[in-house]
């Protein structure tokens, strides 16, 4: 019997964004009513990681940024479509994939290996880098390259706080970031669907600009399995697949690593991935984006709204061609 498995390209449209699921409200309102109770800790310690049956868990002592609702302007995405609508390929290419089949996921412990160019490579557990630090609440507008967008609450460190910690040497100018490659958890990873394990990567002065974070949680909760459990990174003036999720490498670099969907279709997606209106998928305008929950699209923001903050690193920059 022949098999045939699906290539990054061949990925159908209706298993990446799925109009019924991301412009009918009423269900995206069901949805947000999820059962736990969650407990809360006082530090972060072990028990705090989502453990088998992902249970909603409260962090205590989470601190308030100034990226706050109040700031941006507008309504937190329901919790339900964040954590039921999700983009996470090892679980499956449908948007539901994650949420059912991730429950199971192991993500403690978890260590992290930190090597190339810093001065303290090593493997590092998660709780090495969350305890010296305090968690901190940042609510972010978050676009997917398909077009649709969500506004979430985010639990997290900040990245560049990492960096500062392992000390890096004077060679490295990017960051290459890997999933955990785990067929037998990540059922996903079976099929080629693209490259595993998935790899991203960001230049240091992004790495290292403010509004970049590790998440750890969202809407004050440890993280789902689904939105990428334990630790996931979160840039949010890029599109959403560069939001590498369960990460178990940093390695830091002189060159511009690859990067997964760059290398399924250079075409399609290239290393920057800033959000950017003017430059249009080869498949579907970037020009305007379906807010989850509305059924009107709204013009798509420059860098998402973030331009104040992050357009001096692409000055003098060809952001057509370097997309």
């Amino acid at each position: 019997m022949l098999v045939k498995f699906s290539k990054a390209s061949d990925v159908k449209p209706s298993e990446i964004t799925s109009k019924t699921l991301y412009m009918n409200r009423r269900r995206f309102l069901k949805t947000a009513a999820v059962a736990g109770a969650g407990a809360a800790f006082g530090t972060i310690a072990a028990p705090v990681f989502a453990a088998k049956g992902n249970p909603r868990v409260k962090f205590s002592g989470v601190q308030k940024s100034k990226w706050t609702q109040e700031a941006l302007g507008e309504e937190l995405t329901d919790y339900g479509p964040i954590t039921e609508y999700n983009n996470f390929y090892e679980f499956g290419a449908a948007k539901t994939d994650p949420a059912e089949y991730s429950q199971d996921f192991k993500t403690r412990p978890w260590s992290l290996t930190i090597d190339g160019a810093v001065e303290k490579p090593g493997v590092y557990d998660l709780e090495d880098f969350l305890k010296p630090h305090q968690l901190e609440e940042r609510v972010y507008r978050m676009r997917c390259v398909e077009a649709w967008s969500m506004v979430i609450p985010w639990v997290g460190i900040p990245l560049g706080d990492i960096i500062k910690r392992v000390g890096l040497k004077s060679d490295a100018k990017y960051v290459a970031f890997e999933t955990l490659l785990d067929p037998e958890q990540m059922r996903g990873q079976k099929r080629p669907v693209l490259k595993w394990p998935y790899k991203e990567g960001l230049r240091i002065d992004e790495a290292m600009n403010p509004l970049t974070i590790m998440a750890v949680g969202l809407y004050g909760e440890v993280m789902p399995n689904q939105n990428g459990a334990p630790f996931r990174l979160v840039v949010p003036w890029k599109y959403g697949f560069k939001g590498i999720k369960s990460i178990v490498r940093m390695t830091f670099q002189p060159d511009m690593p690859p990067t997964s969907w760059n290398v399924a279709s250079p075409r399609e997606y290239g290393f920057y991935s800033n959000v950017n209106p003017s430059v249009n998928h080869p498949r579907w305008s970037q020009a305007k984006e379906r807010r989850i929950g509305d059924f009107l699209k709204r013009p798509t923001l420059m860098f998402n709204g973030y331009e104040e903050e992050v357009a001096g690193m692409y000055a003098g920059m060809d952001l057509g061609k370097l997309y």
